[in-house]
């Protein structure tokens, strides 16, 4: 009921302030667009009339809604390449400008990679770059076509409009494909059809300022208007007010401005006491301004905050001058089903999951990310680090550092006025090189002194950063090396010590990027047993080849079994450590959620990065319920296990259960019968001192746990089966049918020993097939959907539509007969 509430409450805040800030009159194009998969001759082919000897439906065009990805499912097909090349989309457009001599631009949210826009055949705009926003004025074009036998007749008083998306390789332009992130095509942010009157601003700044004791605070508006604008002899009026979080007029100015391309200042505002921009309280300013009079007036808001940020020389981070530990994860815009064509409310549901884990501090990896994300981080209170996609593979030519200097502009000046941003990131190893053949260390140390020049000439009031090039740590503010003790390299009792070291060696720092991979529904008895083999030491940074699963030293993430228990246990320590580190700056954990990657086709679901501690879909692992019982105050209690239905062991034998909660005391019932009150102490590890050794039934058992914080009480219940016949080797397969839900059908393969036993540590691959009048859920890239998956225990599951006697699914596993089971 807790969780239930908190979801309502952050869901409405984020309803109340998460849209976009619309300058004038816009729409969303998201319906009733056709898109093709490659090239085309050429843009005719795109609005060619149909008919009249032409071919009727060639190439094959599909109909799409917007936001799309070329890459929504083949980005974790198993066994293919995802798609990298152009794909073309289309509709047609109502245009109806409102306003006398007004503008008609068609507003990118970002689209994948190098964009040209047609209106009919006429090329109207084109973009280099995946991740920043841009505008095509389309005024002149749409008038020129009305004007034509072909808008009255073949298109009925429409406008067509067609664009070409291409996300081919290519080594000129950022980010890199060796990143490991997939480099989508399409349009997979929003894209706003949007009327201007003749006379509106390109760019409205707002610098929010305030002294740390937060008693003093500023604000200066500086507009530029658009170059498009039509010239005034005179100056022309200008409004604004600004609103306080509750919405109530408390300063107003009236003047006048020039019309110029150039930017100017209109005003600046004095405040006594203001609210407050913080995690816990993300107090909201309002500036409203109207630009003009009557009905051609320009009218924009903006969302502004007011909050001092400082990260101390060689200590913490300080926000509003008191110490703040930076309790952070990261985003890859992924999604499955969709890759990057993530809705406003699949957004909005996942910002507020990392809101419920506790999360204060945001990573958004590696590239500038959508406005709705920065909306949500101010209204939901999340401080971030956002950057520019110059990852991995070296510098490249004048090309290419163009690029990296237009995104990282557009970046800061798109959103500058989001109170969470804290820091601007400039790169991401960028000691990792591959793409040219020329590594110049002191090339990149240039053009990364250039970055770090010209984001403190656009943007004097927030800190630079990068995480992991140790011979530019110099250059930037914050610097972030690599330390994944536990995972990479070392054991994760190291990451205190390797940490201090680091912090030593840098002038402010901040540690982004630790963490481990779990496969979803994988548990064990005895998740540390990798550590064994392997030495603890100091050093505990990712070096090249760390991340492949065969091969060099021994390490956790080739040798261990990969498990949501291990995760949980290397999560955990991390977090009673950094409760004891007072020079913290802060963390962030690497990521969220799993996301799609094109460097990992081996991995237990392939082509993931299963590092999230939620699965692609928003399923929670274990590890989830780890962050929150330390990061949140909402009392909470989570019984580890919820996906793990069999656990093993001996007869009599005394297994751990273990407790996540932030509550000061726990209960553990186990079928019926108490084991004990125990206190929570956040370095009693594990689960800060909440686990009990106890025996299990052979059979069924039922788990109970009673938390109590003050009054108040949290509980939470688990039933399992618990296995004590021992097994040998797979030598069957089983599959049956165990749910119906929703016109949906979840079948279970499971392996079994030549005696029928439950092969309980088996992790063989598995491969899901459909035959008849039906639909696998696969191609989503989790644990449950996909079609080619490394086992969880001994089993795996996957969904699917059915028509019963048409449907059939089969499974099979290398060395093993297949099985068929019809529906």
């Amino acid at each position: 009921m807790q969780k239930a509430k908190l979801l309502v409450a952050l869901l409405g805040l984020c309803m109340a302030v998460a849209l976009p800030s619309q300058a004038q009159r816009a729409s969303r194009l998201t319906a009733e667009w056709e898109y093709v998969q490659q090239d085309l001759g050429g843009v005719w082919e795109a609005v060619r009339p149909v008919g009249a000897g032409n071919p009727e439906s060639v190439p094959f065009w599909q109909p799409v809604a917007l936001p799309h990805c070329f890459n929504a499912r083949d980005a974790v097909a198993p066994s293919a390449n995802y798609y990298q090349g152009p794909g073309w989309y289309r509709t047609q457009l109502a245009v109806q400008n409102p306003y006398a001599n007004g503008r008609t631009r068609l507003h990118f949210e970002g689209a994948g990679q190098k964009t040209d826009v047609y209106i009919h055949t006429t090329k109207v705009g084109s973009h280099v770059g995946g991740y920043d926003e841009w505008t095509v004025d389309i005024t002149k074009a749409v008038a020129d076509f009305q004007k034509t036998e072909a808008y009255k007749e073949q298109f009925k008083g429409k406008i067509p409009l067609s664009i070409r998306c291409d996300n081919s390789r290519d080594l000129e332009m950022l980010p890199s494909n060796l990143s490991d992130f997939n480099v989508y095509g399409g349009l997979y942010r929003y894209l706003n059809l949007e009327y201007r009157p003749a006379l509106s601003l390109e760019r409205l700044s707002a610098k929010a300022e305030v002294d740390a004791a937060g008693k003093t605070g500023s604000l200066l508006l500086k507009a530029s208007f658009l170059p498009t604008s039509t010239p005034s002899s005179s100056p022309v009026p200008v409004v604004v007010r600004l609103l306080d979080p509750r919405g109530k007029q408390i300063s107003k100015f009236q003047g006048t401005l020039p019309v110029t391309a150039e930017e100017q200042d209109i005003h600046r505002f004095a405040l006594k006491n203001p609210k407050l921009w913080s995690p816990a309280q993300p107090q909201l300013y309002t500036v409203d301004v109207t630009v003009g009079t009557g009905a051609e007036a320009y009218h924009q808001q903006e969302k502004i905050g007011f909050r001092h940020a400082e990260f101390v020389e060689k200590g913490p981070f300080k926000l509003n001058g008191q110490r703040l530990l930076l309790r952070g994860t990261h985003r890859h815009e992924d999604h499955a089903g969709v890759a990057a064509a993530m809705t406003e409310p699949m957004i909005r549901q996942e910002m507020v999951m990392m809101k419920q884990m506790g999360v204060n501090f945001i990573r958004l990896g590696h590239y500038q990310q959508s406005r709705i994300v920065l909306n949500l981080c101010d209204s939901l209170g999340i401080l971030v680090w956002e950057e520019i996609p110059w990852c991995r593979g070296g510098l490249g030519g004048p090309v290419y550092q163009a690029q990296a200097k237009r995104m990282l502009t557009n970046m800061v000046q798109q959103h500058y006025n989001h109170p969470s941003v804290i820091i601007w990131g400039l790169g991401n190893e960028n000691d990792w090189p591959g793409d040219f053949p020329e590594f110049d260390k002191q090339k990149i140390r240039a053009f990364m002194t250039e970055l770090n020049d010209l984001s403190h000439q656009l943007d004097r009031s927030r800190y630079t950063a990068i995480r992991r090039c140790d011979f530019c740590k110099d250059i930037v503010d914050v610097y972030s090396p690599s330390i994944w003790a536990g995972w990479y390299r070392g054991i994760y009792t190291d990451y205190k010590e390797a940490t201090e070291k680091e912090f030593q060696g840098v002038k402010r720092f901040l540690h982004v990027e630790w963490g481990g991979d779990s496969h979803a529904g994988r548990h064990s008895e005895n998740p540390d047993n990798a550590l064994a083999e392997i030495t603890a030491s100091k050093e505990a940074d990712e070096r090249a080849g760390d991340a492949s699963l065969f091969g060099g030293s021994a390490r956790v993430s080739k040798d261990g079994d990969w498990s949501e228990s291990y995760l949980c246990n290397l999560v955990d320590w991390h977090l009673k450590e950094q409760e004891t580190m007072p020079w913290l700056s802060g963390t962030a954990y690497w990521p969220f959620k799993d996301f799609s990657t094109p460097v990992r086709p081996d991995n237990p679901v392939p082509y993931m990065n299963q590092k999230g501690v939620v699965e692609r879909d928003f399923t929670p692992k274990e590890a989830y319920y780890v962050f929150q019982s330390y990061w949140t105050t909402a009392p909470m209690v989570h019984l580890y296990g919820h996906s793990w239905p069999v656990r093993w062991g001996a007869e009599g034998e005394l297994k751990m259960v273990k407790v996540y909660s932030n509550c000061a005391q726990a209960e553990l019932f186990v079928n019926g019968k108490s084991y004990g009150v125990k206190k929570r102490d956040s370095q009693n590890f594990p689960a800060a001192g909440l686990h009990w050794n106890v025996p299990f039934l052979t059979g069924n058992n039922q788990l109970r746990v009673v938390a109590r914080q003050g009054k108040e009480t949290v509980e939470d219940n688990l039933t399992f089966g618990y296995q004590t016949q021992p097994w040998g080797k797979p030598a069957k397969l089983t599959l049956q049918k165990v749910a119906e839900a929703n016109g949906q059908t979840t079948v279970e393969v499971k392996l079994l020993d030549a005696q029928g036993v439950q092969c309980l540590d088996a992790v063989n691959w598995v491969e899901f097939s459909l035959a008849g009048a039906g639909k696998l859920f696969d191609d989503l890239g989790t644990s449950s959907g996909s079609r080619k998956v490394q086992v969880y225990n001994g089993r795996a599951i996957i969904r699917l539509h059915a028509q019963p006697g048409k449907t059939a699914v089969a499974v099979q596993s290398p060395g093993l007969e297949p099985v068929l089971l019809t529906l």
